[in-house]
């Protein structure tokens, strides 16, 4: 199994930075991709963006060149920088981790941080 820890979350004015932190621990080596997804009241939950174990990251269109997804291996975590924030970018955010052991592929979820934007 793999635990999810999300943090980072928070009341942020239009226009400003936030990051994102999602601690990993469990199974690490299972791990075959992180991805962060956003989830506003009465909506589906969305992809942002996410990151393979091989390094390559991938972005939903509406947040390209807002938003940069990293990690640090050393301390299994995956960060998800989120610049020019704007007021539609209010949404729990939750760190999803894609697993595959002896054959079986699992998704992990954090419980979420909250993201406030005020214009």
């Amino acid at each position: 199994q793999v635990q999810l820890v999300e943090s980072g979350g928070g009341l942020v004015q239009a226009g400003g930075p936030l990051r994102l932190s999602c601690a990993a621990s469990g199974r690490i080596l299972s791990i075959n991709a992180i991805s962060w997804y956003r989830q506003a009241p009465g909506k589906q939950r969305e992809l942002v963006a996410s990151i393979t174990s091989g390094g390559s990251t991938n972005y939903a269109d509406s947040v390209k060149g807002r938003f940069t997804i990293s990690r640090d291996n050393a301390k299994n975590t995956v960060y998800l920088q989120v610049n020019s924030l704007k007021p539609e970018d209010t949404n729990v955010y939750y760190c999803n981790a894609r697993t595959r052991w002896g054959g079986t592929w699992n998704d992990y979820w954090g419980q979420g941080t909250q993201v406030t934007v005020s214009s």
